[in-house]
């Protein structure tokens, strides 16, 4: 991705540790790709109807990664408490969405990516979290 490139061309001074960053904002778009995939391949299974709790927590989970993700895009005006709340928000759906997909890893393989991208992605932000405290 651009992430690194672009957060480079920032002309102004970042209060962050660019490299953790840039691995978090990646990290989050990863996420969010993943859930709606996950979220697309429940739809397509036979048992939709057993999957909804699992298709909510998906979209939930990808809605939040990818709006924290832009948060954490802008400087310009920084707010450490927006970006705080927003990284607890998405920690939260993470592991609500990994623990919900996990449930299901066994007999949808999609499951199981999603549930790994959720961990990864609850752990990324929360290391950000810590640095910015």
């Amino acid at each position: 991705m651009k992430t690194a490139a672009m957060l480079q061309t920032y002309p102004a001074e970042i209060n962050v540790d660019r490299e953790l960053l840039v691995r978090v904002i990646d990290t989050l778009v990863t996420c969010s790709q993943a859930c709606t995939a996950c979220a697309d391949a429940c739809l397509s299974e036979d048992m939709v109807a057993d999957l909804r709790k699992c298709i909510r927590s998906n979209l939930d989970c990808a809605d939040s990664c990818a709006t924290t993700a832009a948060i954490l895009s802008r400087h310009t005006g920084y707010d450490a408490n927006v970006a705080r709340a927003h990284l607890q928000a998405c920690i939260a759906a993470c592991r609500a969405c990994g623990d919900e997909c996990e449930s299901h890893a066994g007999m949808h393989e999609h499951c199981r990516i999603c549930a790994e991208a959720c961990r990864a992605c609850e752990q990324a932000c929360t290391e950000l979290l810590d640095a910015i405290a």
